[in-house]
């Protein structure tokens, strides 16, 4: 019988890429791991890697086994809910990942109601990128997180990550109260205020202004929308800014339609949607929305 443990080292190597980042994950040394992935191929009893260099590849054995463990994983992820349902109700510690717009004007609300109707859970709120969401999710790091994409860059689907919609909303071009211009197209002949690059939201920028025809002129480079906002109202640059950000728009800083939206998602651990804590703190999340 495969060992489950063994098995998600491998499912973490075909994520991760390296024996080393899954050693860095689990708090193992590489050594160890390669140990445990051998005795998961004696296990299976066949090859499931070949070493190319310093590096792994996947057999075609390996790859199947890979593709099947998503579904023994969210096999065991419905089991943990089915027992916890048991339980008279939502209970225990819940990881909850959120971007900074959302901790500061969804998260309060649903984290209030989640304290009145379930004292037995325990919240736990980290400020994290969508991005990074799939990865903690499946690293056991988060429970419930906050995933989001816009129109102009859809989100890749990860197989281990199941999710439900949150909301979805306007995204504008923040610019000074007193510019001279009135349309998304006229931007293109000012300084922008970026996100930092690697970010989802430096791509959605890049993306917006190449479909309209032109490149931002990068002037800055800040993730946050407080601090974006800010630069705007001291005529800056102009930035895109979702309409989360807007709720308490600066002095001198007005909006403009931009030509995409944004689309926010609550992820779990595909298996997990009934455990009763998950549900609960899902449910919150919409009510708070609503």
């Amino acid at each position: 019988m495969l060992d489950v443990r063994r098995l998600r080292l491998l499912s973490d190597l075909e994520r991760l890429g390296t024996i080393a980042a899954v050693a860095a994950v689990h708090s193992y040394t590489p050594s160890a791991v390669s140990q445990q992935l051998a005795a998961l191929e004696r296990e299976a009893g066949v090859a499931l890697l070949r070493r190319s260099g310093r590096r792994v590849e996947f057999t075609g054995a390996g790859r199947v086994l890979v593709r099947r463990a998503a579904t023994v994983f969210a096999a065991l992820e419905e089991t943990t809910a089915a027992l916890a349902a048991v339980r008279e109700g939502p209970a225990g510690t819940v990881r909850i990942g959120a971007f900074p717009t959302a901790v500061r004007t969804v998260l309060p609300a649903a984290l209030v109601a989640l304290g009145r109707d379930h004292p037995a859970l325990e919240l736990s709120v980290s400020e994290l990128d969508p991005v990074a969401v799939p990865r903690a999710l499946s690293d056991r790091r988060l429970d419930v997180g906050l995933l989001h994409d816009y129109d102009v860059v859809p989100a890749v689907i990860d197989p281990a990550v199941e999710s439900v919609p949150l909301l979805e909303e306007a995204v504008h071009v923040a610019v000074a109260a007193d510019a001279p211009f009135d349309t998304f197209a006229d931007t293109r002949e000012v300084d922008w205020i970026l996100a930092g690059p690697g970010t989802l939201c430096h791509e959605v920028a890049l993306r917006v202004t190449r479909n309209a025809g032109f490149a931002p002129r990068a002037r800055h480079h800040v993730d946050d929308f407080d601090a974006v906002l800010a630069l705007v109202a001291a005529g800056q640059g102009v930035a895109l800014v979702p309409e989360l950000a807007t709720a308490t728009l600066p002095d001198g800083v007005r909006l403009l339609d931009a030509p995409t939206r944004r689309r926010t998602r609550i992820g779990y651990r595909r298996g997990a949607s009934d455990h009763p804590a998950v549900a609960a703190v899902v449910g919150s999340l919409q009510e708070a929305v609503r």
